[in-house]
């Protein structure tokens, strides 16, 4: 196997260098535009870096759930999960952490690198509060830079494309999986079936 071992190796074959497009868009701050992406996007993958290596992660929420706090500041709340805790368990490691937003419908893509710290303000707490239940902490993200993404990597998956959209009986379930790392012990069928209503419960 032949593999690229120097960052000159690199820049020669990834040539032309990029165009003004490609590096003006960079900024150091919410800008008008950035906020209208931001506030319009319902999903987040959230990527960590701690000792035992990179974790990305999916967050999603109602459109507009990372507040902008301020053109330097964001703040996503961190909603009921499995309590694995990887994401937080890195910020408090390496406040190093990149947010990535998707919006339905459109192929621009949002990228935003910073460093992050967790608060757990009650009044921030409670300000993020759906349906009386606040979240535990919520992620305080400084912001490095942001700037948006073109939309080829959205057009090639053609990701908001029905057509495209998988049944989800031809994939194993998650009950499936857990059934067979474990010798039947956890999950199966009945991991499927109570998972919708517990979810249900379980939301906020």
């Amino acid at each position: 196997m032949t593999t690229i071992t120097s960052l000159d190796q690199l820049h020669a074959l990834y040539q032309p260098a990029p165009v003004p497009a490609s590096t003006v868009k960079v900024a150091h701050g919410v800008t008008p535009e950035y906020r209208r992406l931001i506030e319009a996007s319902p999903f987040v993958a959230l990527a960590t870096i701690g000792p035992e290596g990179m974790d990305c992660s999916p967050r999603g929420d109602k459109p507009g759930f990372v507040r902008i706090h301020d053109h330097k500041t964001l703040m996503m709340p961190d909603r009921r999960g499995n309590n694995r805790i990887d994401s937080l368990r890195n910020i408090l490691r390496d406040p190093r952490c990149a947010f990535l937003f998707l919006i339905p419908g459109s192929g621009t893509t949002l990228r935003v690198n910073g460093r992050a710290h967790l608060s757990i303000d009650p009044d921030l707490l409670q300000s993020f509060a759906i349906e009386d239940k606040a979240p535990r902490s919520v992620i305080v993200m400084e912001i490095d830079e942001l700037y948006f993404q073109c939309a080829r990597a959205i057009i090639r998956s053609e990701l908001w494309n029905p057509e495209r959209h998988v049944d989800p009986s031809t994939l194993p379930s998650p009950g499936q999986i857990l059934a067979s790392m474990t010798q039947n012990q956890v999950g199966g069928e009945s991991y499927d079936q109570a998972w919708p209503e517990r979810a249900k419960q379980t939301m906020w």
